[in-house]
């Protein structure tokens, strides 16, 4: 590897040609340039003569907007951060000869007035090497430079001669300070530091469901989010029909992450809550955990289905249809058969109902076809809409609304005793029934387990609309109809699932990723494992590793790769006071500090910090120059990054869970949340399985 200089070179006389540092800069003013031209091409369009309506007018001008948006450039964020040369001409005959070509990887593609690429987006197939190109396989690459950069300056390079066997390899210096540089604010991306087993998931097919285990700082969730920027360019015009959606476990959480795609020229990815998929009723209530359990247990589908079904009833009198003299009579076994064949064939509540008035239809014209009249569709239509058929549909099939039978199964205790019969035991069925009869859907007061019930009965009456992909963060802590509910999202899509198994944090916490996958509807997915450690530094995740045995035996722990060390230790503080100044000492750091405490001990220390004259921000806030610190409940901080983190009594992030397991895991993800480095405070005892 050929080192570079380190930091910002001297101005001076020397020309591009001498310099390539010099050199290099001139292209990047060259391209950024070319970026600036593109915008103004999209900006001076004029549409006022190439829409026939006002409504098309609209999409396009909203589309430009979008063009116009992507083509920002982010004065702070690197253009490109690599270049290849190529020993030949990508896809060509390398018996040609023909001398190979340079291309300089950035975030999105440029190119100048000619139409020539002065930046390949870092999705391009040529860009591929950039990430797995090697000594053992160089993929063709004769060199591969990286980039350096202060703030939005280019200042330094470094080049691997891929294909010199006489080059030792080494450890890049910029690809490691990137990856521990200090961050403020929201995530940002990691297209200059992609690794090449996360290029692999990355760029896996549209077609198959991928299923991510990674442990904390191994980069789950930014491959996550980098794999939908890279299908949105793999599959632009499909995706731009089906649509794509993030789904994260909290607005804190979907906040820090939302500038991500943005900064890759993608707009136009939904973000969600799983909350947020199921909103059919208003949620004012929560569930306790035992609950909360049986209503998110898969066996709930079944219950549901049965009590939806149990509706339907066999016809018991004909069908009598009256058109002008002549009276059609369909008699009770013939509508009978159509019934049980409308069951058979396992189609949603809903639709077999708006199918039966058309089938008793079909059976009326049959005989007036064999009277020797000659009806045609019109007709049919006339007879479904007869008041007889209607009446008898809706004695026989009528309209069920999915709250209200929820809302029963929850209140009425025959009820679900008759169709949980042999699904749920008594004292599983007395856990899920409400103490208070309620009036109405609207004066209930549901739960968030209570508004995925009644999407799962949503369902079974009319199809959910299926997205192209979903991106599921943090899965581990979804119940079975949870996962249900976000494969209702993407039955005729993929999925890209991400989690940690010993991060599980709740009641009903996934156990396997296999059963998770089949709740999920996506048995067939590839199971991924991430075990190389990027963001948190080796003391740190070695600390944290000691719960592993003691929450997830199976698991890999995680290898940190880190060149810096970080910084680590465990303190007795005295009381509150001291906790704030070890937050004042790592204030003095550049970066984001955190101050984690278990959700009971932060009004204390928000007291304490304000007593202090330390200001602070709650989780999912960007962080300012001013305000570095912030200030997260246990219970928000999964998902989450700072570079410094000030951990606050163990034992209170244990014992504030609802029982041990749990709360070690709470604990397992507190610990793991510091990027550069961790001071544990404790007054009480620390639990004995950190010993």
């Amino acid at each position: 590897m050929t080192p570079s200089p380190s930091s910002p070179a001297p101005a001076g006389p020397a020309h591009p040609a001498d310099d390539p540092l010099a050199r290099e800069r001139s292209h990047l003013s060259a391209s950024r340039a070319a970026l600036r031209a593109m915008r103004e091409d999209v900006q001076s369009l004029d549409i006022r003569d190439v829409t026939a309506n006002w409504v098309n007018a609209e999409v396009l001008a909203r589309q430009i907007d979008e063009r116009i948006k992507a083509l920002a450039d982010l004065s702070d964020t690197p253009l490109f951060f690599g270049r290849l040369d190529y020993l030949h001409v990508p896809g060509a005959d390398r018996a040609e000869g023909a001398e190979g070509e340079r291309f300089y990887i950035g975030r999105r593609h440029v190119h100048d007035a000619d139409g020539d690429p002065m930046v390949i987006d870092w999705r391009a197939p040529v860009s591929q090497p950039f990430y797995r190109a090697s000594r053992k396989d160089p993929m063709d690459i004769a060199l591969r430079r990286r980039f350096g950069y202060t703030g939005g300056d280019l200042t330094a390079y470094e080049d691997e001669h891929l294909s010199d066997p006489a080059e030792a390899a080494t450890t890049s210096k910029l690809l490691q300070q990137e990856i521990e540089r200090p961050r403020v604010g929201p995530m940002r991306d990691i297209v200059a530091t992609i690794q090449p087993e996360q290029d692999e998931i990355v760029r896996s097919g549209l077609s198959g469901t991928v299923c991510v285990q990674g442990g904390p700082g191994t980069g789950k969730t930014a491959v996550g989010l980098h794999r939908v920027a890279y299908l949105l360019y793999a599959h632009r015009e499909r995706l731009a029909r089906t649509g794509t959606l993030v789904i994260g476990p909290n607005r804190s959480f979907l906040h820090y992450i939302e500038q991500v795609l943005p900064a890759l020229g993608e707009l136009a990815v939904r973000q969600a809550t799983v909350d947020d998929l199921v909103t059919h009723v208003e949620v004012r209530a929560t569930d306790d955990a035992a609950a909360a359990v049986v209503k998110g247990d898969a066996r709930m589908a079944e219950v549901l289905r049965g009590a939806l079904y149990s509706h339907v009833t066999m016809p018991t009198e004909p069908v009598v249809v009256v058109r002008g003299s002549r009276r059609w009579r369909i008699p009770a076994y013939e509508l009978e058969e159509i019934v049980r064949e409308l069951l058979d064939r396992d189609i949603r509540y809903g639709a077999a109902r708006e199918a039966l008035p058309q089938r008793i239809a079909h059976a009326v014209l049959v005989r007036m076809e064999r009277a020797g009249e000659a009806p045609d569709d019109r007709v049919q239509d006339t007879v479904a809409r007869n008041p007889a058929v209607k009446a008898a549909v809706k004695a026989i099939w009528p309209p069920v609304d999915p709250a209200k039978l929820v809302l029963r199964l929850l209140t009425d205790a025959d009820f679900l005793a008759t169709h949980a019969d042999g699904i749920l035991t008594e004292e599983e069925r007395k856990t899920i029934l409400w103490a208070r009869p309620v009036r109405s859907v609207k004066s209930a007061r549901w739960s968030a387990a209570d508004a995925v019930l009644i999407d799962e009965a949503t369902d079974l009456t009319e199809r959910t609309p299926s997205l192209g992909h979903v991106v599921l963060d943090e899965a581990q802590d979804l119940s079975p109809m949870q996962y249900r509910a976000v494969g209702r999202r993407c039955t005729t899509g993929s999925a890209t699932v991400l989690g940690d198994l010993a991060q599980g944090t709740t009641p009903w916490a996934t156990r396997t990723w296999e059963e998770a996958l089949a709740h999920l509807g996506k048995s067939d997915a590839v199971i991924e494992e991430l075990t190389a450690g990027f963001r948190v530094p080796t003391d740190v995740i070695a600390y944290a590793s000691r719960l592993l045995p003691h929450i997830a035996p199976g698991l890999t722990p995680v290898a940190s790769i880190r060149e810096n060390p970080g910084f680590f230790e465990v303190r007795t503080a005295a009381g509150d006071a001291e906790v704030v100044a070890a937050c004042e000492e790592l204030l003095r750091h550049e970066g984001s500090v955190a101050l984690i405490a278990a959700d009971p001990r932060v009004p204390a220390l928000a007291e304490a910090l304000t007593a202090a004259g330390v200001p602070y921000l709650p989780p999912g806030e960007e962080t300012t120059a001013r305000t570095r610190l912030t200030l997260v409940p246990a219970s928000l901080a999964k998902g989450l990054e700072y570079d410094y983190v000030v951990l606050d009594e163990p034992r209170a992030v244990v014992d504030a869970e609802p029982d041990e397991r749990t709360g070690l895991r709470r604990l397992y993800v507190s610990l793991t949340r510091a990027v550069s480095g961790l001071i544990v405070t404790h007054t009480a005892p620390l639990p004995p399985q950190l010993s």
